[in-house]
């Protein structure tokens, strides 16, 4: 089992930045990535940003693309989401998620534990 566990959400205005963090612990093996996706409400979830665990493969969604950027410290087993110029449309349950085959994919069925969410909100 592995448990993922996540912070740093919160209501901040259009524009603004604000980072979310996300600590693993438990059964996590020696190579696993790490992911964000988001669900707005009355939308499905979707693939934000994801992360190998070198940190050589990196993957965004077109809508994220030079506002957001996803890191990791292994040593810390913690992957962080840097997020800029936030927009409205931002405005979502941002979740953490982890792969233990150490692939990056986009669909959300594909990542085998998950955290509970934490909500993002972006005021215009």
């Amino acid at each position: 089992q592995v448990q993922l566990v996540e912070s740093g959400g919160g209501l901040v205005q259009a524009g603004g930045s604000l980072r979310v963090s996300c600590a693993a612990s438990g059964r996590t093996g020696s190579a696993y990535s790490m992911a964000w996706l988001r669900q707005a409400p009355g939308k499905e979830r979707e693939f934000v940003a994801g992360i190998s665990y070198r940190g050589l493969i990196t993957r965004y969604a077109d809508s994220v693309k030079g506002r957001f950027t996803i890191s990791r410290d292994n040593i810390k087993n913690t992957v962080y989401l840097q997020m800029n110029s936030l927009k409205p449309e931002d405005t979502a349950v941002y979740y953490c998620a982890f792969n233990g085959a150490n692939v990056v994919p986009t669909q959300a069925s594909l990542y085998d534990y998950w955290g509970q969410g934490t909500q993002v909100t972006v005021s215009s």
